[in-house]
C-alpha cells in the first residue's frame, strides 16, 4: 500500500533519486537549519490563560536550551515563529519579542482562512504585517526599506490547493503574497496532505495563474546566475522515504521534516534530510534544512523544550560541524531566503556574511 496521496509527489521522488547528483566538493558542505513553527496558542479553542501558558512555556524553555550551543558561527539555535494573523493577541507577540530581541527567534505570518477572496486576504495580509512591525517583529528590504515577510499557509492549502478547495478559496494567493511583500513562502512539503505539490526538495520561483489553483505546483528551481522570476520564491523543506522507520515492518514512512510528540528530531532523521540535497542549483555544497513544527501543541513542546531536543543539538553539532566536512548553521527564515538569493547572486565565501543580505532584521 503507497502512502496517502504519493501520486502527487512520488513519481517525482523516484525519478530524482535515479538522477546523478552533483559532487560535493572536499571542502565540505555548510548545513543551513531552520525551524519554522506554525504557533498557534489558540489551538483547539484554548482559553486565554492556556494561550499564556503555552507562550510562557516557550519564553521559559528556550533560552536556557538555546544557550547550550553554538554553530560554525558562535550563534545558538534560531527559531522561527510564524504566528497566526486571525490569533493576534499583543501580549503573546510582547512576550515572544523577548526572544526575538534576545537573538533567538523571530516572526512571520501564519495565516488559516476559508472561503476568502483576494481583497479579503490582502486586507488581512496588510492589517497583520502593520500589526508585526509595530512590535519591531518584521524585517525590511535593504534597498527600499519596505516591509517583508515569510509565510506559512494554514492547513497547507497555499493557493487553493485542496482538492475540495476548502481553507482558501483564493486562486491568485501567489500575486498576493507578492503584491504584499511576502519574501518567500515555507508551507512545503505538506505530504500526506493532498495539498502536496509535484515540485519537491526544491527551492524554486512559481508563477500565479489565476486561472487555476495550485499554481505552485511546478516551477522554475532557482540556480547560481539565474534571475528571479514569477510570483513568488519557495523554499521547500525535505520529502522522502525513511526506510529504517517502517509500517508494519514492511513499508517506509514518509518523511516530511515534521516535529512532534511521536516524532522527536533524531541525528538518523537529521541525516535524512541533508540527503533530500535541498539546495541553490549550481551549488550543492549549500544544503538547506527546513523542518517544521506546532510548537504550542503541548506534546510537541514537551520534546522541543525537553531532553530529545537536547540530545539532538549534541548529536548533530558534535557530527556535522567539524568544521572540515560540514559546518553548521542555525538559521531564521529570514537568513535562509537570504542566503537563497546570496547563491543565486554567485557569491562565495563565508556563509555567515550573506545572513543579512537582502532582508534586514527590525530593531526596536
Amino acid at each position: 500500500m503507497l502512502p496517502r496521496n504519493a501520486e502527487l509527489w512520488l513519481p517525482n521522488l523516484l525519478v530524482s533519486r535515479l538522477a546523478r547528483r552533483p559532487a560535493v566538493p572536499e571542502t565540505g558542505i555548510d548545513i543551513f537549519f531552520c525551524v519554522a513553527d506554525h504557533f498557534e496558542p489558540a489551538r483547539d479553542g484554548a482559553t486565554l490563560s492556556l494561550q499564556r501558558e503555552r507562550v510562557g512555556r516557550w519564553v521559559k524553555g528556550f533560552p536556557p536550551l538555546a544557550e547550550r550551543f553554538r554553530d560554525a558561527d558562535g550563534r545558538p539555535p534560531q527559531h522561527t515563529f510564524f504566528y497566526p494573523a486571525e490569533e493576534y493577541h499583543p501580549d503573546h507577540l510582547d512576550e515572544i519579542g523577548r526572544l526575538v530581541h534576545a537573538g533567538l527567534a523571530e516572526v512571520e505570518i501564519h495565516l488559516h482562512h476559508d472561503n476568502d477572496t483576494a481583497d479579503g486576504l490582502r486586507s488581512k495580509l496588510e492589517k497583520f504585517k502593520e500589526c508585526l512591525a509595530g512590535h519591531g517583529l518584521l524585517c525590511t528590504d535593504r534597498l527600499d526599506g519596505r516591509l517583508k515577510y515569510a509565510f506559512i499557509h494554514g492547513n497547507w492549502a497555499l493557493d487553493n490547493s485542496r482538492r475540495d478547495r476548502r481553507m482558501c478559496g483564493v486562486n491568485n494567493e501567489l500575486a498576493v503574497l507578492k503584491e504584499t511583500g511576502c519574501y518567500a513562502d515555507f508551507t512545503l512539503p505538506s505530504a500526506p496532505n493532498d495539498t502536496q505539490t509535484w515540485t519537491l526538495n526544491c527551492i524554486y520561483y512559481a508563477t500565479d495563474d489565476p486561472e487555476r489553483p495550485k499554481s505552485h505546483d511546478r516551477g522554475v528551481p532557482v540556480t547560481v546566475g539565474g534571475r528571479t522570476s514569477g510570483d513568488l520564491l519557495l523554499i521547500q523543506g525535505p520529502l522522502g522515504l525513511d526506510w529504517r522507520s517502517r509500517k508494519w515492518g514492511l513499508l517506509p514512512r514518509v518523511e516530511n521534516g515534521s516535529l512532534h510528540g511521536v516524532n522527536p528530531p533524531t541525528v538518523n532523521r537529521f541525516r535524512l534530510w541533508i540527503d533530500a540535497g535541498v539546495c541553490v542549483i549550481g551549488r550543492p555544497e549549500w544544503v538547506f534544512v527546513k523542518v517544521y513544527t506546532h510548537g504550542c501543541v503541548e506534546e510537541n513542546a514537551a520534546v522541543l523544550l525537553g531532553p530529545a531536543m537536547e540530545r539532538f543539538y549534541e548529536e548533530i553539532n558534535g557530527r556535522f560541524n567539524d568544521g572540515r566536512r560540514y559546518r553548521l548553521h542555525y538559521v531564521t527564515a529570514r537568513e535562509m531566503a537570504n542566503l537563497v538569493r546570496a547563491a543565486q547572486a554567485g557569491e562565495r565565501g563565508d556563509p555567515n556574511q550573506f545572513r543579512d543580505y537582502e532582508l534586514v532584521r527590525a530593531s526596536r
